[in-house]
């Protein structure tokens, strides 16, 4: 099976991580932007769902959401564990969502939680123009990036929120929030950058 450069080592552990993940609430691991998140009943696109917590935890809240996933492994885990969601599930990765991108009409929040840092730099310049124009204007656009030991088997990489940051502004998303945190699991020597944006 062909991985989604980024994906490595999750397929070999989905079912592992399925209780590390469902363990944390939606409201905890966004408490820092909860506030920014559009009204209900806007549309949502959840990028590197994982196990579909966050995509359960929106739908819950009223949002139209479509979840990409492009671990089987772990697509197939969110689809049993939130099966009663309302959840559209799609195998589709970044840089470039081509099926999000053919199928769906602008998004009024994407959300993408622990994923950035997965892409290299190349990656990363072709991703940003491509996560920017699925928001529509005014949308909001969060994301959390990883800092400290890499777990065995995973690719990732020491993206900084300044780079971020700047990357977002060529392709018109202004910074909302940008704030630092510690590990919400309590690994040791992992930090976080949590940042939103608004397309203007």
């Amino acid at each position: 099976m062909v991985r989604v450069s980024g994906t490595e080592g999750y397929g070999k552990t989905a079912d592992a991580l399925v209780e590390q993940y469902e363990g944390l609430t939606f409201e905890h691991v966004h408490r820092s932007t909860l506030s920014l998140l559009p009204t209900p009943t806007a549309r949502a696109l959840d990028i590197g769902a994982g196990t579909g917590r966050d995509a359960a935890a929106l739908a819950a809240r009223g949002y139209t959401v479509v979840a990409s996933e492009p671990t089987a492994e772990m697509r197939a885990n969110g689809q049993r564990l939130h099966a009663t969601a309302a959840i559209e599930w799609n195998d589709d990765g970044l840089p470039d969502l081509a099926m999000v991108r053919a199928r769906h009409a602008p998004f009024d929040l994407v959300m993408m939680t622990a994923v950035w840092m997965h892409l290299d730099a190349e990656q990363r310049m072709r991703a940003m123009p491509v996560v920017a124009s699925l928001l529509r204007t005014d949308g909001v656009m969060t994301m959390s990036l990883r800092h400290g030991p890499v777990p065995e088997g995973r690719r990732m990489f020491d993206v900084s929120a300044d780079e971020t940051s700047a990357l977002a502004l060529g392709y018109g998303l202004t910074t909302l929030h940008r704030s630092q945190r510690t590990s919400v699991t309590l690994a040791v020597g992992v930090t976080w950058d949590i940042l939103a944006f608004r397309k203007v």
